[in-house]
């Protein structure tokens, strides 16, 4: 991989690509730090610090995702989220509306409408997002526990509030131009770049509140301990990821004229891990809302006090059931409605194509269905188990850290983009320095 950059520094074009991404990547963790007008900037350094150094990780999935801005409460506050959360809710509905399904299948003029739609809908969601954390900050709630938390927004007039919530807009809509900046004209897909950038901005912080935490030769046996897990994670998610079973095809040979066309042989790749992080992500959103739910609730019935009990903290065990068994569920339900096998077998039918042994049409949809479940299962357990690292990791250090850094979303994501970005710099090498057959 170190390779690959050198190489990817030595040529011109790619060169002026990383640079201009790197600038771009600058720009954006600049943002991360520039405050929202309205907002006190002592009060907010203040309870970040009491939340640090205790437990409260409700809002911690969105603020990995904002690199930290979240609970800073600045400009780039939402981050990539609303984008991300934007881009699955058109997919989702993709299968749902005919409309999006047959606007799918017209080429690059439909996927163009449908990134349309991407743009307006994430606009509305920043809306939603940023009312709710402006609402979340002046009540207090966003620091719980926080001795001026009250103070963080001095002046809950109405023109500050709106003041603050357009300038979140305007950040996330700064974000998502910087994302696609990225991809026309540097390296890689510009939104998994940043979301990249994001979770790794708070890797060093992480690590180093493990070092200051711990009681193990001032800290360096905990600090060892968590950058060797970090590597067998990383290694056992790349394994993972690169895995894919791959089901052969061939093509019928064609006579058009006095030309024969056809008779190839290629595969469909099925990654054993089909569904990505996404079902991590449904599911820890899902879990979120009990708690947000009771932290908002006033009432003090004994629903709350339950949740309170069992959904609150990562380490009890119904948390940990639920959790799991969440994540294998939306593994299942994402790869049903991303990947249909009538439709690839309709396909593969249209242009003459078949799997060896298995008849064209509906047989071929139910091998291919057969398969997919078999191998959702390894994936989805595979995912449940990566994404209860961090809470076996704080039982292993008596709850010392609540951030660890190399849990299962992050991992998950930062491999992917890395291996993605190496890949397309690899290939554009290729293109660039191919020497052919005779040298």
């Amino acid at each position: 991989m170190l390779t690959a950059f050198a190489r990817a520094f030595k040529t011109p074009d790619l060169r002026k690509k990383l640079l201009f991404t790197l600038g771009i990547i600058v720009l954006y963790r600049l943002g991360a730090h520039i405050p929202v007008p309205g907002v006190s900037y002592e009060a907010v350094q203040q309870c970040v610090k009491q939340a640090s150094e205790g437990n409260n990780s409700l809002f911690g999935l969105v603020n990995m995702f904002s690199g930290g801005a979240l609970l800073q409460i600045t400009i780039f506050a939402l981050g990539i989220m609303p984008y991300i959360t934007a881009s699955i809710i058109l997919q989702l509905l993709t299968v749902v509306i005919p409309r999006l399904e047959a606007l799918k299948k017209e080429g690059q003029s439909g996927t163009a409408k449908i990134t349309q739609y991407t743009r307006y809908l994430t606009v509305a969601l920043a809306v939603l997002q940023g009312t709710g954390l402006v609402a979340t900050a002046k009540s207090g709630a966003l620091f719980s526990g926080c001795s001026v938390a009250d103070q963080v927004v001095p002046d809950p007039s109405i023109f500050t509030i709106a003041t603050m919530v357009i300038t979140m807009t305007a950040g996330t809509c700064v974000v998502m131009w910087l994302g696609e900046l990225i991809t026309d004209r540097g390296i890689g897909n510009g939104m998994s770049i940043l979301m990249f950038i994001s979770i790794a901005a708070g890797f060093p912080g992480a690590l180093w509140a493990i070092k200051e935490s711990g009681k193990l030769a001032k800290g360096w046996i905990e600090f060892g301990t968590v950058i060797l897990i970090g590597f067998v994670m990383v290694a056992l998610v790349v394994f993972v990821e690169q895995a894919q079973r791959r089901i052969p095809v061939q093509y019928a040979k064609r006579m058009i004229g006095r030309r024969s066309y056809g008779g190839t042989s290629t595969y469909i790749p099925l990654k054993v891990n089909q569904a990505g992080v996404i079902p991590v992500i449904f599911a820890s959103s899902l879990l979120y809302i009990p708690a947000l739910i009771a932290q908002f609730s006033n009432s003090t019935a004994g629903w709350k006090t339950w949740i309170e009990a069992h959904f609150v903290k990562g380490d009890h065990p119904y948390y940990i059931a639920a959790y799991f068994l969440l994540i294998v569920f939306f593994a299942f339900f994402y790869v049903a409605i991303s990947f249909n096998p009538e439709e690839v077998a309709d396909n593969m039918k249209k242009y003459g194509g078949f799997i060896p042994g298995i008849r064209a049409g509906r047989p071929t949809a139910e091998y291919l269905s057969y398969v997919l479940n078999r191998i959702t299962w390894p994936g989805s357990l595979y995912l449940g188990l990566i994404a209860l690292v961090p809470t076996m990791a704080l039982a292993g250090f008596g709850g010392a850290n609540a951030n660890f850094p190399f849990g299962g979303t992050s991992i998950l994501i930062i491999v992917g983009v890395g291996l993605e970005t190496v890949k397309q710099i690899e290939s554009q090498l290729q293109q660039r320095n191919y020497e052919g057959f005779l040298r």
